[in-house]
């Protein structure tokens, strides 16, 4: 008999939408709670994203496994009462409408806090409960560039990262603040009023280009490169591969120079001894490296690189990701079959259980019968 997971016997009702919130409680779900998720009638917007995994969406089947999913239309009292009942039983309650349409809806964070003082309420939006910009609408891409991510991003112009960084921010830190609030509750009995701003979560990580900033050495957007170390980038081999390099001290500079250049003068020479040198004449440095790796092929070099003990990769597209062998994956079900796709990060010694991703609107029925009586009590 397998152990139950962590978080197993919880119930969280989400009423959520694209990436933010729903990455949030998928990983709730995979640590064992009952995730309810309160859906429109025309469901999910996020549903709608694309149809390229045997046509259901790929955002979608990615951050919902493990959910029920019950269509609400909270313009209407009995589903309004509906979702209070739910309320009544939650342990945790999350969402990330447009900032005020949940008080416009009757359920204010405050006045559920007060009806049920253990409950840990979370709410996901752009720019926090205040401010000049809370009430407007918020996106991944909009904060990447509304943070300044976008503009020390790409190459020649302001660039957006490649995945939603912003939402997958956002929703790991209103995970990480549940679980803190639960383990908190574990002690006091009371829950807790939670709220993510997306432009937080981008800030802090933006904390060392404004440090870089303030101190009169703005980041430049590079590509493969980074703005405070030299040599760190890619450089391509005779054959055409690009290899990425790290170095990451002066130590690892000097086995560079003398164990994959084969040049010991260089490895001792004053004017690139020191990381600060070496970025002065970022140019040289790179070029003599660039120079020594496209005489190589891809092969020879990395045996070379492994056997110095220098830090590199590939720079592998989607389709090599599909055939690394570190990618572990998980399958999963959906309305239209099974999904295979890359495993969560989190490895645990316990048996690991991933849900199905719902159909729109399959436990409407179900759920309505458990929580009928509630609903009764609660009017």
């Amino acid at each position: 008999m397998s152990k139950p997971l962590p978080l197993s016997g919880l119930l969280v009702v989400s009423l959520e939408q694209a990436v933010a919130a729903p990455m949030c409680t998928c990983r709730l779900a995979d640590a064992g709670a009952r995730v309810i998720k309160i859906e429109r009638p025309e469901g999910d917007f996020a549903r709608g994203y694309d149809d390229l995994v045997h046509g259901e969406c790929s955002y979608f089947v990615w951050l919902n496994r493990g959910k029920e999913s019950v269509v609400l239309d909270l313009g209407k009292d009995e589903d309004k009462a509906l979702l209070a009942a739910m309320l009544s039983r939650a342990d945790v309650f999350v969402e990330n409408l447009k900032p005020g349409a949940l008080a416009k809806l009757g359920f204010e964070i405050a006045k559920l806090r007060r009806r049920h003082p253990p409950l840990i309420c979370c709410s996901i939006s752009g720019f926090g409960e205040s401010g000049p910009l809370a009430r407007r609408k918020a996106y991944d891409m909009l904060i990447q560039a509304e943070s300044g991510l976008a503009s020390i991003t790409g190459t020649a112009e302001p660039s957006r990262v490649g995945v939603s960084v912003v939402d997958i921010a956002s929703g790991m830190n209103a995970y990480e603040a549940i679980l803190t609030a639960l383990i908190a509750r574990e002690r006091t009995g009371v829950g807790a009023e939670l709220s993510i701003s997306m432009f937080d979560a981008m800030a802090d990580w933006m904390t060392v280009p404004l440090l870089q900033q303030e101190a009169g050495a703005p980041p430049q957007r590079i590509g493969l490169a980074h703005t405070s170390i030299s040599p760190y980038g890619a450089f391509k081999s005779r054959d055409g591969v690009d290899i990425l390099i790290s170095i990451q001290s002066d130590r690892e500079w000097r086995v560079l120079a003398e164990r994959v250049m084969d040049d010991p003068a260089l490895a001792v020479d004053p004017a690139f001894a020191t990381n600060v040198e070496r970025v002065k004449r970022r140019a040289e440095t790179d070029g003599r490296v660039a120079k020594i790796f496209s005489a190589l092929d891809a092969e020879a070099l990395e045996q070379k690189l492994a056997a110095a003990d220098i830090a590199f990769a590939r720079v592998n597209g989607p389709a090599d990701l599909a055939r690394h062998p570190h990618l572990r994956r998980i399958t999963v079900g959906t309305p239209s079959g099974p999904v295979s796709y890359p495993a969560p990060a989190e490895r645990r010694s316990a048996v690991q259980r991933y849900g199905p991703v719902p159909a729109l609107g399959e436990h409407t029925e179900a759920v309505r019968k458990e929580f009928a009586a509630v609903t009764i009590d609660a009017k």
